[in-house]
């Protein structure tokens, strides 16, 4: 992840493109890019090989690729019976796993260095919109839904480790916070983000309400305890520090049409 600091994919119709961009001082360039005969909807770098990466796909499928190379996948997974909406690589030292999440309301678990998944995790009652590891705890992702729950998973028992019905609508995205292991926030249809503390579901910890449409995607600071960004269907990016009073800090109307994505950057403070 030294020198290809950005990376963006594209949904067409009927193909996806992911494009690999780098970033110097004379700005941004494309570095590569590749093709597939479906939409890509998600994306992950791998932690221990900058060139590797991969993404999931509308035919249910994800797709190792390696930058250093011109052409590709270097592997497809094909086991999603619907599309697969969501991919991420754990950052847990000493593990190599994957995990995805499905419109076949199912998530599945992978070593990459194996050619089919390791684990299949049953439980939601609506397509999984997000499934993400947790920076703390080795072996545990969350997962949000239609069925308008976040759950809890640990890879190492069978079942759901925890479900709690955070919204009353479908649920988009969710995130760890990276200075609390027992710290997630949601972002729902229903426009507001919640905090939840895991000791405690009864009540969210925070609701952060100003978005006028569904949330979409959601991510904690790296360098900020306190500190996350969210997008919408509004058009709008949100800054919010959800330990003061007023928690909105900022918002950023730049785009003109529906923003879908967004994620801090891990080395520079101020990159979104």
């Amino acid at each position: 992840r030294t020198s290809c600091d950005v990376l963006f994919y594209f949904a067409g119709l009927g193909c996806g493109t992911l494009a690999v961009l780098e970033q110097n001082e004379a700005g941004i360039a494309l570095l590569r890019s590749f093709d597939w005969n479906d939409g890509l909807f998600d994306v992950t770098w791998s932690e221990n090989n900058e060139h590797v990466l991969i993404t999931s796909s509308g035919d249910g499928s994800l797709q190792i690729w390696d930058t250093a190379k011109t052409r590709g996948p270097l592997q497809v997974y094909k086991e999603h019976t619907q599309e697969a909406y969501s991919v991420d690589w754990s950052q847990t030292r000493g593990e190599q796993l994957v995990v995805s999440g499905s419109w076949d309301q199912t998530a599945k678990l992978w070593d990459p260095a194996v050619g089919k998944s390791l684990c299949t995790f049953k439980g939601h009652e609506g397509v999984i919109y997000s499934t993400i590891w947790s920076p703390h705890i080795p072996g545990c992702f969350a997962s949000v839904s239609g069925d308008q729950t976040l759950r809890v998973w640990d890879v190492k028992a069978p079942g759901v480790k925890l479900v709690i019905p955070a919204h009353q609508t479908e649920i988009l995205s969710c995130d760890w916070c990276k200075y609390d292991e027992n710290l997630l926030v949601t972002g729902a249809v229903d426009c507001s983000l919640k905090g939840w503390d895991l000791r405690n579901i009864r009540q969210p910890v925070f609701i952060l309400l100003g978005h006028t449409y569904a949330i979409r995607r959601v991510k904690f600071s790296p360098f900020h305890a306190t500190l996350l960004a969210s997008c919408s269907y509004d058009f709008t990016v949100r800054f919010w520090d959800f330990s003061k009073r007023n928690p909105l800090l900022e918002t950023v109307e730049h785009h003109t049409e529906f923003t879908c994505g967004l994620d801090l950057s891990l080395h520079n403070r101020g990159q979104v």
